[in-house]
């Protein structure tokens, strides 16, 4: 049986003030560092051990692994970041107030650009700051595959490489791995692993900083899956 275990970023600043955030770089607030040191003190007091961290480009998540490794006294483990965990990119809504573009659009839309599987938000152009290309830790990946936009449809495509590629690799090596990453990513990958239908996805979400368990088969069939709680 292999245990693998997701874990979202604690809160942001965009999280608590509603914006749009996708690739934006925010920091965690003092709420989001305590959501951090109390998952990594859970996941060492249930006896949890890691191999390797996976996760992406962006500070929250890199800041939530330092304090959880802290934590868990495994600061010499490996940390392997992926662009590809980043978080889905919204486009023309990133750094924009979620009431603010619900005036202009309604709640209905603003819900299904947030929670929906197929509906990606207005694109950026190439020439918008906003747009990854012009970022210099996006330097080696190649300009084709840096999203102006996504649906979670499109995130989903963007993280399969990983799962395929990395992910599935280090498991089936029996590495004991901690993937912390952002909201869709991780709602892109829990779809791939418990074959959530499109229909029930909006309803699916997943909290900051509360470790999500993953149990897997030797084929990686998902046995089981479950929220860590403190005994």
């Amino acid at each position: 049986m292999h245990k693998l275990v997701l874990l979202r970023h604690g809160q942001t600043t965009y999280n608590k003030d509603k914006r749009f955030c996708g690739w934006t770089d925010v920091d965690l607030t003092q709420q989001g560092v305590n959501e951090a040191h109390e998952a990594g003190r859970l996941l060492k007091s249930t006896g949890f051990l890691f191999d390797v961290v996976h996760t992406n480009m962006l500070k929250r998540c890199i800041e939530t692994t330092w304090i959880v490794l802290k934590e868990m006294d495994l600061e010499w483990i490996p940390v392997q970041k992926y662009w590809r965990l980043n978080e889905r990119h919204y486009g023309a809504l990133q750094s924009r107030y979620h009431e603010e573009v619900a005036k202009e659009v309604g709640e209905e839309q603003v819900f299904l650009w947030r929670r929906s599987f197929d509906n990606p938000p207005p694109m950026l152009s190439e020439d918008d700051a906003r747009f990854p290309g012009n970022d210099p830790r996006y330097a080696n990946v190649p300009r084709n595959l840096l999203p102006k936009g996504e649906s979670l449809k499109m995130t989903l495509e963007r993280v399969k490489p990983y799962i395929e590629n990395d992910l599935y690799p280090a498991i089936r090596d029996n590495k004991k791995v901690l993937l912390v990453a952002s909201h869709n990513s991780l709602r892109a990958l829990a779809k791939a692993l418990k074959n959530i239908s499109d229909e029930d996805l909006p309803k699916f979400t997943i909290p900051t900083g509360k470790p999500y368990v993953f149990e897997l088969d030797d084929e990686l069939n998902l046995v089981n899956d479950y929220y860590l709680e403190d005994k």
